[in-house]
């Protein structure tokens, strides 16, 4: 028998619930739903239908973890987290107080975000998502990577394995952030962007991807056309560190191992293993061999 009071907690008939789980009073089990051992759902804490909970996993106070949702062994949810559908979180994932995962997209009509379908946010094992961020659906986070507190990733948005997308910062839709990626506090991933592996960006770092600001063509009919709009982020080359409140304009590729210093704004590509400072952006040299990865590895 599911170890709760009938009388204070509310589990669904067909929900399968392991005898060594636990659901204190105000808990909700949903139908169909399968909770697994030793896992502990706190006060008023809900899993709605057809969801599943691993083992020794913690569904904090007030949580709520909607439909056809997929959560591992030894996950913990703070309080008040909510879980939207077709969300998967891998085994041993962290996620603090008020996040929100599987966020839905809304746009406004003619948005130039507006893209491929969006499926279910995919979270790897043994990562952490930190309080009051917000993962749209439609993402993937990586094995072992950091979401912090007040971070938001959008839709399709991918981030490999092991990296870290500090506070407040934003990873916007349809870019790809690479392993073992550093993206500092308040940094902004514009939409489009590539950011290969082990990349540095510093605090308040900015991508843009519009030069033409939201001022749509006009199309043929002489009104604005949003959908013209031409959207190009950056690309940062494996390796590259880029200093804190750079700015980089749309379309420029920083090049592997490079170095933009910090404030700089980057109008032109940056080569491979090179050095650049100043507004706008200029030649300083070659990085030392040193630094690179290459003469590390």
């Amino acid at each position: 028998m599911f170890g709760h009071d009938p009388r204070r907690a509310i589990v669904h008939p067909s929900a399968v619930c392991d005898p060594a789980a636990r659901a204190a009073t105000g808990a909700m089990v949903g139908s169909e739903t399968r909770i697994g051992s030793g896992t502990r759902l706190a006060p008023y804490a809900v899993v709605d239908a057809r969801s599943t909970v691993g083992s020794d996993a913690i569904i904090g106070p007030h949580a709520v973890v909607h439909r056809d949702v997929t959560i591992g062994d030894g996950v913990q949810l703070g309080s008040h987290v909510v879980v939207h559908p077709h969300t998967t979180i891998g085994a041993g994932t962290v996620v603090g107080d008020h996040a929100v995962l599987g966020k839905p997209v809304r746009l406004r009509e003619g948005s130039a975000a507006a893209g491929r379908a969006v499926e279910g946010l995919r979270i790897g094992e043994g990562s952490t998502v930190g309080a009051s961020a917000v993962v749209n659906a439609g993402a993937t986070i990586g094995d072992r990577s950091i979401v912090g507190d007040q971070a938001f990733v959008r839709e399709r948005a991918t981030i490999g394995s092991g990296t870290v997308v500090g506070r407040g910062s934003t990873v916007d839709c349809d870019v790809t952030v690479g392993d073992r990626v550093s993206i500092q506090t308040d940094v902004y991933v514009t939409a489009r962007s590539v950011v290969e592996d082990d990349v540095f960006l510093g605090p308040g770092a900015h991508t843009t991807n519009d030069d033409r600001m939201g001022r749509a063509p006009l199309g043929p009919d002489g009104a604005p056309d949003p959908s013209a709009i031409e959207l190009a982020g950056a690309t940062i080359r494996r390796g590259a560190r880029i200093g804190g409140r750079t700015v980089l304009v749309p379309g420029v590729e920083i090049g592997e191992d490079a170095f933009v210093a910090a404030g700089a704004v980057v109008t032109r590509d940056v080569p491979p293993a090179r050095r650049v400072m100043g507004v706008p952006a200029r030649d300083a040299g070659e990085v030392p061999v040193q630094e690179r990865l290459a003469g590390r590895e």
